[in-house]
């Protein structure tokens, strides 16, 4: 589980494609403190697992899902890369929660400078149009931001110049390709009420029910 509050860029040193299939090899600085094999890192908003490690790098593999459905098969050696440790129980929790499985990917569109701000549009699958929620929170490639937007294919989050320095979405052009991860919380409701006829549980709810149950 991850919080969305980048925590470093790390940078490709090498990355191996065969097939559909990764290996990144990641130097970072910070995510080396306290690292082990097997530990959840999100690089981009994407889950993956430290296969080994040294002084200045770590490794990870991409399987061909992961390969298919998020923009990590666009790195290039040299490529920044958002990185976050997965969160810890006794640590501030500033953004919100994120799984670090990524439902789409989204493109930019348009960026705007406002003031202090850049405010970005991106567009994405309309399928998933009822996960946007303006002034609900969502994750672009790893990032905790707030969608001040939205329609049936777009949404626009705005980044302040401290995102912009210390995540790469500050970075990306027009064209470039995202990762989105919307709200966990609202798609465990959204599944819930589709999964679930609530016509039969209306109908049941009575007076006596309430009473008996302690609301009225």
């Amino acid at each position: 589980m991850f919080t969305g509050i980048i925590e470093e860029l790390g940078t490709i040193q090498r990355i191996k494609t065969q097939g559909n299939t990764l290996a990144l090899d990641i130097k970072s600085k910070k995510v080396l403190e306290d690292i082990n094999l097997g530990d959840s890192i999100a690089v981009n908003g994407v889950c993956l697992t430290v296969t080994d490690h040294n002084h200045d790098s770590f490794l990870m593999d991409v399987m061909p899902e992961t390969f298919h459905s998020t923009s990590l098969s666009n790195l290039q050696q040299g490529s920044l890369v958002n990185l976050e440790r997965a969160m810890s129980p006794n640590g501030r929790f500033g953004g919100h929660l994120i799984s670090g499985h990524v439902d789409t990917i989204g493109q930019i569109v348009k960026r705007e400078l406002k003031e202090n701000a850049i405010y970005i549009d991106i567009q994405y699958p309309s399928k998933f149009s009822r996960f946007s929620l303006y002034k609900g929170s969502i994750a672009i490639d790893g990032t905790s931001l707030t969608i001040f937007g939205t329609t049936d294919n777009q949404l626009t989050v705005s980044i302040i110049p401290h995102t912009a320095k210390e995540s790469i979405l500050g970075m990306k052009k027009v064209g470039e390709k995202v990762n989105i991860e919307f709200d966990m919380i609202g798609k465990y409701v959204h599944s819930y009420f589709e999964r679930n006829d609530h016509s039969k549980v209306k109908d049941s709810i009575s007076i006596d029910l309430l009473k008996d149950n302690g609301f009225m």
